[in-house]
């Protein structure tokens, strides 16, 4: 984002262009969120990949627009290439809102825009209030913009939230508002913010296939990263730079750590994907190598799973094989070798609302009604309710 620096120097997070520095900084803040602009030009799924697998990243946000006159015009490339590499995505709009009526028209800008781009529904589509425009504007003002951006982008089915400085804190704009809190200070082992859903440490980020400086932030919830579990997206590469469970107070997941102490660390979770072997690879009937082989993939072959388990520090894929029973596959070792190469596909939900109809919620997801009947177990179309969560 288009960002002052709020707090003094930055304490760099242990490294350089060149790679990684000494493990002294481990217990560093965790680049779980990264976001890109037209600063950063067209990132490709390549630089997106090395992301997620040398720094930990898990989700990325974009920007969409700026006042009711910009669009970034690299965003599209950018939401397409980030979701290609399997992470999660969200938007960002810089806002020059100078009265409640403007803040609604950038809203509707940002929201036109994002569809525009790609942006995925239930998306987080987030308000980056820091211009000057709205610092003379005062809490009460900028309560009410709040509050009306806020309806139109969850009227356009995306999810909202609110970027500012720190320093803005009750000051400028009430706290309760701002899930995504910038603050840089010198000393970034400990959590700060740990109330909201980011916090931004950084706006000097270095990453090695990519160049330039980028906004890095530390996710303390799931919102960011579309509901789902946040530490589920779990690299098989050489992380041991980033302690990536520091903040939720379980063990990391590194280089550094046997397969036997991986093992007491077993997490299961829903992610639908395509995983594509590099090797010769055994299928087996749990998750697990002291199990049954009942056929094997040879390099170069391809399974749609959905659900992944950790086990015996091994990422283990399963899919529902042409006889009915589950299989799984060793997608490869925990702080690792990786035996191939996935692709993720998001699961999305759908909060229904107040006045809410399947079939209009179908046309606006775009699925049809059997789809969302048979994905949930509804027993009656004609019968949902408000608060539910529909998958989609």
């Amino acid at each position: 984002m288009k960002k002052k620096l709020i707090v003094g120097a930055m304490l760099m997070a242990g490294l350089t262009l060149g790679g990684m520095a000494s493990e002294t900084v481990v217990n560093a803040a965790r680049t779980d969120m990264v976001d890109v602009s037209n600063h950063n030009g067209n990132m490709t799924t390549a630089e997106y990949v090395s992301m997620r697998n040398n720094y930990g990243v898990k989700a990325i946000t974009a920007k969409i627009s700026e006042g009711t006159y910009y669009q970034d015009s690299y965003a599209a490339t950018n939401i397409a290439n980030a979701q290609a590499a399997g992470l999660y995505i969200n938007g960002y709009y810089f806002c020059r809102y100078t009265s409640v009526e403007s803040a609604k028209q950038e809203a509707q800008f940002a929201v036109n825009t994002a569809k525009a781009d790609g942006l995925p529904i239930n998306a987080v589509l987030c308000a980056d209030i820091e211009a000057s425009q709205q610092r003379g504007l005062g809490t009460y003002v900028n309560s009410l913009a709040i509050e009306a951006m806020k309806q139109i982008v969850e009227s356009a089915g995306y999810r909202f939230d609110v970027y500012s400085m720190s320093s803005w804190g009750d000051s400028i704009i009430p706290w309760k508002y701002m899930g995504w809190i910038a603050n840089y200070p010198y000393n970034v082992t400990t959590d700060r913010y740990t109330k909201g859903h980011a916090w931004q440490w950084t706006d000097k980020q270095r990453l090695k296939d990519s160049y330039g400086n980028f906004d890095a932030s530390q996710l303390y919830d799931n919102y960011y990263t579309g509901g789902l579990d946040k530490n589920a997206v779990i690299s098989n590469a050489d992380t041991h730079h980033v302690d990536t469970q520091h903040a939720t107070n379980k063990p990391a997941i590194n280089s550094n750590m046997t397969a036997e102490s991986n093992a007491s660390s077993n997490e299961d979770y829903a992610q639908n994907g395509t995983f594509t072997t590099n090797a010769t690879l055994n299928i087996r009937t749990a998750p697990s190598t002291s199990t049954a082989v009942v056929g094997s993939y040879a390099p170069g072959e391809s399974l749609t799973y959905d659900h992944v388990y950790i086990r015996g520090g091994y990422a283990w894929a399963r899919y529902m094989s042409y006889s009915g029973q589950y299989h799984y596959v060793a997608m490869g070792r925990m702080g690792g070798e990786e035996y191939g190469t996935r692709r993720t596909s998001v699961s999305r939900t759908y909060t229904v609302h107040s006045g809410d109809t399947l079939s209009a919620i179908a046309r606006r997801l775009g699925v049809s009604v059997s789809y969302l009947v048979s994905k949930n177990g509804i027993n009656n179309a004609n019968l949902i309710y408000v608060g539910e969560t529909l998958s989609y």
